[in-house]
């Protein structure tokens, strides 16, 4: 058996106390796990609730030869909790899990054999599936992507640099080489807080594990159940939710473009995103505010148009 600790399973929660036992649960029971080492490490990003507690009770009873840690990450931010679970971890690779991803038995094992086999992938997507607490509208298919479900059949794929689409982090294996050598710092999106609704800190962090030559792919083989409860499929949460996704756009699409080409690149993103908005509104008229899915994608066209200004206005692209 090698004596390096190899995997590092890496959860990032706020307020998780509720969720985390059924995840901790699947990682007690994971099989095929024999022939290398790993951890896991929960980093409490400033949670309010018995999170703590939680784990610690979790620490006593657990009798398995790979150990469960905890840390705390005081910065709120799923990308301060990221990056210090990069900080901390052993392995050389570090698996992702949020506190409502539950993976299947193999789940760490087929992580592992897929770094074993795919060395140039910095990093890599899990197949995640949706538990949904109630049956989401009909119409949901069109936007349950952005909700972290990410079922691309069963054969593993490469992200195409060119097409714009990346995994979500939920489920995600990264190689931490690829991350110290590619990820900046100071990310300028650094995830949903109370007083930000800026998201997609995971796809900027991708975009320079990509950018700087590393593959990413998508692994069936690693399957997740991702939760969903009612509330995430309610007007309330979703419009400010794709709003943020929104926001965030101008960010994510020009990690990868030359200074040189970035304004002709924003002029042509702009005439694309206004003329989607015009055949949305052509398309579904004043029915665009009773229909969820629709009103959602409204939404999203709207806060993508005016994501670099928004972001010009606010700092953030001083960073």
């Amino acid at each position: 058996m090698s004596m390096i600790l190899e995997f590092t399973v890496a959860i990032p929660t706020y307020n998780g106390a509720s969720r985390l036992p059924e995840l901790l649960e699947r990682l007690y029971n994971q099989i095929g796990t024999e022939d290398f080492l790993w951890e896991i490490i929960v980093v409490d990003n400033n949670s309010t609730d018995n999170t703590s507690q939680i784990i610690q009770s979790y620490q006593e009873k657990w009798q398995r030869p790979y150990p469960l840690k905890y840390y705390f990450e005081a910065k709120q931010g799923a990308a301060y909790a990221r990056k210090r679970a990069i900080e901390v971890a052993s392995g050389s690779l570090i698996g992702f899990l949020d506190d409502d991803n539950y993976p299947v038995a193999n789940w760490v094992a087929a992580a592992y054999a897929f770094s074993q086999k795919y060395s140039k992938a910095g990093a890599y997507g899990s197949q995640i599936h949706p538990n949904w607490e109630v049956k989401p509208p009909e119409n949901f298919g069109r936007i349950s992507p952005f909700l972290a479900i990410t079922e691309r059949g069963n054969i593993a794929l490469l992200y195409d640099a060119r097409k714009n689409l990346l995994p979500p982090a939920a489920g995600l294996v990264v190689r931490r080489q690829a991350w110290l050598k590619s990820v900046p710092d100071q990310p300028i999106l650094t995830g949903r807080t109370a007083n930000s609704m800026l998201t997609s800190e995971d796809l900027e962090m991708l975009s320079y594990i990509q950018k700087a030559g590393w593959e990413i792919w998508y692994n069936p083989e690693m399957e997740i159940y991702h939760q969903i409860s009612q509330f995430r499929l309610q007007k309330e949460y979703l419009i400010p939710f794709f709003r943020g996704i929104g926001l965030s756009r101008y960010v994510t699409r020009m990690v990868n473009i030359q200074p040189l080409y970035k304004p002709f690149v924003f002029l042509a993103y702009l005439i694309n995103d206004i003329r989607k908005l015009i055949l949305h509104l052509i398309k579904y008229g004043h029915r665009v505010n009773k229909d969820l899915v629709a009103n959602c994608e409204m939404q999203l066209f709207i806060s993508t148009l005016i994501s670099p200004f928004y972001l010009w206005k606010n700092g953030y692209l001083n960073k």
